[in-house]
């Protein structure tokens, strides 16, 4: 028997959100996590070994820096990191993301400063995102 998902408003889910770099699983999909968050200022220089990692801009302008490199996305753009890549995301005012990135994808990589956030963390009092 298939069991169908609540239907979610992605706008709506980040109205909720109230702390920058706090990202909150709304979704899941196969072994991928649908994440929504609102940023604002730097997170850390990070990378993710074994997963790609995909942002998807709904509001304001995000920076993806490289360490030779930068990505500049605007409302309605999305770009992959790819894994094993060295990035530190920039929002320069408030921006609201979505995220899709594999289970396993620790929330900043190899890196463990105050803002990261567990898996538990990001789920909140959800028990289950589907």
């Amino acid at each position: 028997m298939v069991t169908r998902m609540r239907t979610a408003n992605l706008l709506a889910e980040l109205e909720l959100v109230t702390d920058y770099w706090s990202p909150r699983i709304v979704g899941e999909v196969n072994d991928q996590y649908i994440k929504v968050a609102k940023l604002k200022g730097t997170l850390t220089w990070h990378k993710h070994d074994h997963e790609d990692e995909l942002f998807y801009v709904l509001r304001g302008q995000l920076i993806i820096e490289y360490e030779d490199d930068r990505v500049v996305l605007n409302e309605g753009d999305f770009h992959v990191v790819p894994k094993g890549t060295m990035h530190n995301p920039v929002a320069e005012a408030e921006c609201w993301i979505v995220l899709i990135e594999t289970v396993t994808t620790k929330h900043t990589g190899d890196v463990v400063i105050d803002k990261t956030r567990s898996v538990e963390q990001q789920l909140g009092s959800r028990q289950s995102p589907r």
